[in-house]
């Protein structure tokens, strides 16, 4: 298969996965279960298909979860969620990218700082500047969606990184095994 149509269709299905997932996983009402699989799709993407297609998931995934009624609310966190997803996948790309050894050493490297970089992005853009600046919520409502992107985003981001020290190494090998043949 040519190596574009393979990025298009690995980059495609990702995708399509991360919206089912968020859809499926929102009805739970469980953010800890959606954000730590959103994560992972997201460290699957750049590791297997590389550095474009981590960011392609990375920022239309959101726009997607908000077109479907089932991301943040508020068109300004959106734009926050790409920016923290974006950040995410770029640590990876630099710290564990599938042209880097891809080791778990790496990896756990890559998951701590991508969680702590993505974390200060959305606290700083959502929590100290879009809810009391921008959106001027009443107080209770700001505490809900502030609590929602403060330390439940550190926690995911970790959980998604630990999870894909275990599914990324399969997924690399069964890639490549499929390109030899």
């Amino acid at each position: 298969m040519d190596r574009k149509a393979l990025w298009v269709t690995q980059t495609g299905v990702l995708l399509a996965l991360l919206i089912v997932v968020q859809a499926v996983t929102s009805g739970l009402g469980n953010t800890l279960v959606t954000g730590s699989l959103v994560n992972l799709i997201l460290i699957v993407a750049v590791t297997t298909g590389g550095l474009a297609s981590g960011l392609s998931i990375a920022l239309l995934s959101p726009i997607f979860a908000f077109m479907f009624g089932i991301g943040p609310a508020f068109p300004q966190i959106v734009f926050c969620v790409m920016l923290g997803n974006a950040v995410i996948v770029t640590v990876w790309h630099l710290m564990a990218g599938r042209n880097k050894k891809q080791g778990i050493p790496n990896f756990v490297m890559a998951t701590v700082v991508g969680a702590i970089c993505k974390f200060g992005v959305l606290y700083l853009s959502v929590v100290q500047f879009v809810v009391p600046i921008l959106l001027k919520m009443p107080a209770p409502k700001a505490a809900m969606v502030s609590g929602a992107f403060s330390f439940p985003q550190l926690i995911t981001a970790l959980i998604g990184g630990g999870l894909s020290i275990l599914v990324v190494p399969v997924l690399s090998k069964a890639l490549n095994r499929q390109r030899v043949s």
